[in-house]
């Protein structure tokens, strides 16, 4: 959801808008809940994030090592890291997993979600739309694990007031059930989520330092950046310390004061992490993932990899479903949604 189309020169000056520019929030499966009180959903601990919507009623969102939040009806929230967390009307009522609930698919990628006590009113059934959201990230983003483990709309409205008319649409696509309606909702979502990550960023992203302070090290971030541009460059220290515009022994140290690690480990980190997310999200060969990373060999790859990630890469590779059984449980390419 964050538009790559413009001119990367123009944010030369400022890497962690560059970065984000790298950064997309894609929405990859979604439902619409229906709910009658009293309830409780857990939702599982997952690699995406999550998104929730509140249209009609109030619950609370349980997270671990925090206490209850309350959302109420306009009310949205992204849990990027994917946490298990709990959707709860209540402190005492019966929690039930969210897979056990029966779905009906309403469009690719879209189901619904009805558990309504049909002799009461409509009215009183509480209206939820969530969705899991993948970060489609170009290279390693530390900007997700930084990220605290909630992040509300509330905190933009002040800012980002053209929020509302989104949140006012989203609550009347789901409330009047109109055609086409279920599209609208998870395009509506995309740009809410991304638009709490942007506010985060703009508002010097909380709490994070470390990787923060680097990028917004004039010259520092000018080389966070560019490793981020080219991973599969053969970086030496001396290119990097140039890039800065200093010596290398003056880069090598403010690089480890500000960051926490040496800048190689950090080119492999980041190497490594690209490469893990093109094993779990295209099933890329390793092969073909050494080459792109400027490695000469694939047993010289494998080996940096199983020292980063803990695991070899076809180990990685195997853990992702095969593309017909993820494209059937996501709900793409067979017609139904699946389950979000």
């Amino acid at each position: 959801m964050f538009d790559r189309s413009s001119d990367p020169a123009k944010n030369a000056h400022d890497p962690v808008s560059e970065l984000l520019m790298g950064m997309r929030l894609r929405g990859a499966s979604y439902g619409r809940l229906q709910l009658t009180p009293p309830f409780g959903i857990r939702f599982p601990a997952g690699p995406e994030a999550r998104f929730h919507f509140v249209a009609r009623g109030k619950v609370f969102l349980r997270t671990h090592g925090e206490a209850g939040r309350e959302l109420a009806c306009g009310d949205a929230v992204l849990l990027p890291s994917g946490g298990p967390h709990e959707i709860v009307t209540g402190p005492n009522v019966q929690i039930r997993d969210y897979d056990s609930y029966k779905m009906t698919p309403l469009c690719p990628d879209v189901a619904a979600v009805e558990a309504c006590v049909k002799e009461t009113s409509r009215e009183n059934d509480t209206l939820i739309f969530t969705g899991r959201m993948e970060f489609e990230l170009d290279t390693l983003h530390p900007l997700v694990g930084l990220m605290p483990q909630v992040m509300s709309v509330g905190a933009l409205i002040g800012r980002q007031p053209e929020l509302m008319p989104l949140l006012d649409a989203m609550e009347r696509e789901m409330s009047e059930e109109r055609v086409g309606a279920a599209g609208i909702l998870a395009r509506l979502a995309d740009v809410i989520a991304a638009s709490i990550v942007r506010g985060w960023v703009e508002c010097g992203c909380g709490d994070a330092t470390g990787w923060i302070e680097a990028l917004r090290d004039p010259r520092l971030g000018r080389v966070i950046a560019a490793l981020h541009r080219e991973p599969g460059r053969n970086w030496t220290l001396a290119e990097m310390a140039h890039e800065m515009g200093s010596s290398r022994s003056v880069f090598a140290k403010r690089f480890v004061d500000v960051t926490g690690m040496t800048p190689q480990r950090y080119v492999l980190a980041l190497r490594m992490r690209l490469a893990e997310q093109w094993f779990r999200r295209d099933k890329l060969s390793i092969d073909t993932a050494a080459r792109r990373l400027g490695f000469g060999s694939q047993a010289a790859f494998a080996r940096a990899f199983k020292r980063v990630v803990g695991e070899p890469p076809g180990h990685t590779r195997k853990k992702a479903a095969p593309n017909g059984a993820e494209m059937g449980k996501t709900g793409r390419g067979n017609g139904a949604a699946g389950r979000p």
